[in-house]
């Protein structure tokens, strides 16, 4: 279904074309007119862009984040956001996503500084933007506001030739112990994947997930309700026995499975781990499948309690150098969780344009 930047249906403007044409990146798209304009029906970038009087022509056209990656790119994403809207001033107990239309400045602050890091993708503050996560602070009714806010801040740091990954974190509700309905959570997360999308978000980043049904039914959500490219990430840990598994005692090849099946264009895994863990969880992933684009998020490092606080003690530089390795075990994007600031980015930046 075809929508423009306010998610209203352009069906009964548009003429759709069999034919193709192709785009300065080399890929074939097919195209609708709208007003005797091309707009491009499988470039999420223009038709989330869409406003009268301007459409994203092919010349502009980056393409979706898949299409990249299977182009040969290794892309870099951003880095930690929690930190950083603490050391703007967030206090304990606020709501991180209310800060996108209380303090606007700083949350663009905040992506704005990833992108000139390097980063060819940036998150959205809109970790907690379910309903779900939302309702411990009042702000349940909330939801399409804060998320439409969270991904527009994101669209005017990207740019348009770069991509917004909307954050979606998980509710805190778990159907293995009867706190929520399928139905109910997968509404919710249609809630969120349409109020991003309308904000001018290019993917959905499902993230720091645990249980597959969860996470089936949050891509599901997206791939059903959107035209955002779904990408999803589990949170592992380091068993006893050496194996990785996430708190819901998912593997990655288990985790791999699932999300295929329900359409993810994008798996991987974030948090939890430093560069050095996530070579060998990626290396799992890449073993199940070997086509799947991998994203990861990679801590700077295992946490440190130093005098009650916890310190990651990976430099810029130590995960820089992790990159080559990271890659070369099928690797496609790297960014950056706890721990990591613009610094680390860059650092990573310059890593994967070193490879050859």
């Amino acid at each position: 279904m075809l929508r423009d930047y306010k998610g209203l249906v352009l069906k009964d403007k548009i003429e759709q074309k069999d034919n193709k044409i192709q785009d300065a990146s080399g890929f074939d798209r097919s195209y609708v007119l709208y007003d005797d304009k091309i707009l491009f029906c499988n470039a999420s970038q223009g038709l989330n862009n869409f406003k009268e009087g301007k459409v994203i022509m092919c010349e502009s056209c980056k393409g979706t984040i898949v299409e990249q990656v299977k182009s040969g790119k290794v892309l870099v994403s951003d880095g930690a956001w929690g930190t950083f809207l603490q050391k703007k001033g967030m206090q304990p107990g606020e709501c991180p996503e209310l800060w996108c239309v209380e303090h606007r400045d700083a949350v663009l602050d905040i992506a704005k500084s990833y992108i000139e890091a390097g980063a060819d993708m940036v998150e959205s503050d809109s970790f907690g933007g379910t309903s779900f996560k939302l309702e411990h602070y009042g702000l349940a009714d909330r939801v399409v506001e804060l998320n439409e806010a969270a991904a527009d801040i994101s669209r005017e740091a990207a740019g348009d030739h770069n991509f917004v990954i909307a954050s979606i974190g998980p509710t805190g509700k778990m159907l293995l112990m009867g706190d929520i309905t399928e139905e109910e959570l997968y509404n919710c997360f249609k809630e969120q994947a349409i109020a991003l999308e309308n904000g001018g978000a290019d993917a959905a980043c499902i993230e720091t997930m645990s249980a597959i049904d969860e996470a089936v039914l949050a891509v599901r959500a997206v791939k059903e309700n959107t035209m955002l490219e779904a990408i999803c990430t589990f949170t592992f840990e380091k068993t006893v026995s050496g194996e990785y598994r996430t708190m819901m005692g998912v593997s990655p090849a288990e985790m791999v499975k699932a999300l295929l099946d329900a359409g993810a264009d994008i798996v991987g895994a974030n948090c939890g781990n430093g560069m050095e863990r996530m070579i060998e969880i990626v290396r799992e992933i890449r073993a199940a499948d070997a086509d799947i684009p991998i994203l990861v998020h990679a801590n700077a490092g295992l946490p440190k309690n130093i005098n009650g606080v916890d310190v990651f003690p990976d430099t810029p530089e130590d995960m820089a150098r992790l990159v080559p390795a990271l890659v070369k075990a099928g690797a496609n994007i790297i960014g950056g969780c706890c721990g990591t600031t613009p610094a680390h980015i860059k650092a990573i930046k310059d890593a994967v344009l070193k490879l050859k």
